[in-house]
């Protein structure tokens, strides 16, 4: 796009602003009407443990997406000589799930519990048992069970239980809505009539009767909204919470907020049945737009929705790439003692090239990069763990290709359900996320480990940010009766092009060899947990 047509668009608010709070960056972009980034800006932050609880710091939520947006904002102006002060649309977009509760004058009753904590087990448990319907431990209804059951006195003053993109979408709006793609992971979802169960509503609500709260669970519920339904618009309080300078006009319309599962799927065009996307991050998670329903319930599976509310099979695992940050950062810190200055692309580049180099089966290495807990794997602490024998082969190469195969370990084990049990086959999984930044790394290495050819587009990188925008550009550019999934066909993804890694076949054994050692270690993984 030349500056010119780029400045007309900003000016004359073509565009769309997609914001997305994910584990390690908070990250706003904003598209033109050809869907192509024009401009973004990144707050990098990190969850700490803190009184038992994975959380944020609850100013550093604001200032993150602050920063983000000011950064945004300035590369615009510098860009295109134009101030940011007329947006088309916005979407906001956060990680999935977790537990947000603010009470009657709008104040956190406890800091925000992310999806990364398992302190739910007896809720989850419970209410699955309850619902016959399974309830994961990071999503919001097991979080907020689980307050319940630990008598925690925050519980009697709760106005509103939402997700992190409900929360921010409520501060931007006042509006307490949420997309039906994240509301699928506070509580299961109604598929045909699009809303909570009624039926599981007044299951909980019979469960909790005893305590006389005074509220009931769709007292503090958010409203569910699909793909393209207006769900407010920017306030006036909004627009200068998110761009305190004061250039950001208010009165921009938002569309529903999506997690980053939502995005996702958007981000990759995995939106019709029988279609499969993988996002790599901080977690790892793949999702399936389910064709029929499962012939039963798996601890290892989770049922959400897309953001138009068709069923999906989510496999997560909590743990993905924060070993292999951790490891690359001590690459870093030593070529820094040697005198040289240490270029943390360059880092990666080298080092995942240097992975493919190593043997197939990672020269009899293991890494368990749990740094919080694992559900599918029955780790209930987060312990890193790197294990080798005297016989090991133990190289850089190997060392770097254990720790990539590690990031996808727990997912195949959830995956072999769906292959083995459930017979579902897919012809390609679109996968995204900054791991496959290093390019043939990731791709090549996921192939191998899913059994799956994968899918990378050139957007790939930019992930759920990128998503959102396009959820927003949906709400205001769709045609009437236009469904998502046509838009996304004939318009968003009409022109662009994917690069199709199928699995090596010695990559593919040297996996399998991986893996059977990576199950037989999972108890040194176990007995860890002692470890203090």
């Amino acid at each position: 796009m030349s500056t010119t047509i780029g400045r007309d668009c900003i000016l004359n608010g073509k565009t769309s602003l997609g914001i997305e709070l994910g584990s390690t960056r908070i990250k706003a972009v904003l598209i033109d009407q050809n869907f192509e980034i024009i401009g973004s800006g990144i707050y990098d932050w990190e969850n700490k443990l803190v009184d038992g609880f994975w959380t944020y710091c609850p100013k550093e939520i604001v200032n993150g997406l602050q920063e983000a947006y000011r950064q945004l904002a300035k590369e615009i102006q510098d860009k295109y000589n134009a101030p940011l002060q007329n947006i088309g649309s916005i979407g906001c977009s956060a990680m999935m799930q977790g537990y947000i509760v603010l009470d009657h004058s709008g104040e956190l009753l406890v800091p925000f519990r992310t999806w990364r904590n398992a302190t739910t087990a007896q809720a989850s448990s419970d209410l699955t048992n309850a619902f016959e319907f399974k309830i994961p431990q990071r999503w919001s209804i097991s979080h907020l069970y689980q307050a319940i059951l630990n008598n925690e006195p925050h519980v009697k003053n709760i106005s509103y239980v939402t997700t992190l993109s409900g929360y921010i979408h409520w501060l931007l709006t006042g509006k307490k809505i949420l997309g039906i793609g994240d509301a699928s992971g506070m509580f299961p979802i109604d598929e045909t009539k699009k809303q909570f169960d009624e039926l599981l509503i007044n299951k909980f609500n019979t469960l909790i009767t005893e305590k006389k709260y005074p509220w009931t669970i769709t007292d503090v519920l958010p409203k569910v909204l699909t793909a393209g339904e207006p769900a407010g618009n920017l306030h006036e309080k909004g627009a200068r919470l998110l761009d305190p300078s004061g250039l950001l006009n208010p009165g921009v319309p938002m569309c529903p907020p999506e997690g980053d599962g939502g995005t996702g799927i958007v981000a990759t065009n995995s939106i019709e049945k029988r279609t499969g996307n993988i996002s790599v991050g901080t977690s790892i998670f793949a999702q399936f737009v389910l064709e029929k329903k499962l012939s039963k319930i798996y601890s290892e599976i989770d049922i959400m929705t897309t953001p138009e509310g068709n069923p999906v099979g989510i496999i997560l695992a909590n743990n993905c790439s924060t070993d292999i940050n951790a490891w690359i950062n001590i690459f870093g810190e030593f070529h820094e003692a040697m005198g040289l200055k240490a270029d943390r692309n360059q880092l990666f580049n080298i080092l995942f090239n240097k992975a493919m180099t190593g043997d197939h089966d990672c020269g009899g290495l293991l890494s368990y990069g749990y740094y919080s807990a694992e559900n599918i794997t029955g780790i209930s602490k987060g312990r890193p763990l790197f294990v080798r024998t005297a016989e090991s082969r133990f190289n850089l190469a190997n060392l770097m290709r254990t720790h990539l195969y590690s990031a996808f370990a727990v997912l195949r084990i959830g995956m072999e359900i769906l292959t083995n049990d459930e017979k579902l086959s897919f012809g390609k999984i679109s996968a995204h996320g900054g791991l496959f930044k290093t390019p043939g790394v990731g791709q090549k290495i996921c192939a191998a480990a899913l059994n799956v050819p994968v899918s990378l587009m050139s957007t790939a990188s930019e992930g759920g940010a990128w998503g959102m925008a396009i959820l927003a550009s949906y709400l205001k550019n769709k045609n009437e009766n236009e469904t998502l999934a046509t838009y996304l066909s004939n318009k968003v993804f009409n022109e662009k092009k994917d690069e199709i890694v199928h699995p090596d076949k010695m990559d593919k054994g040297g996996f399998d060899q991986f893996l059977k050692r990576y199950k037989k270690g999972l108890h040194i993984a176990k007995a860890a947990e002692n470890y203090t």
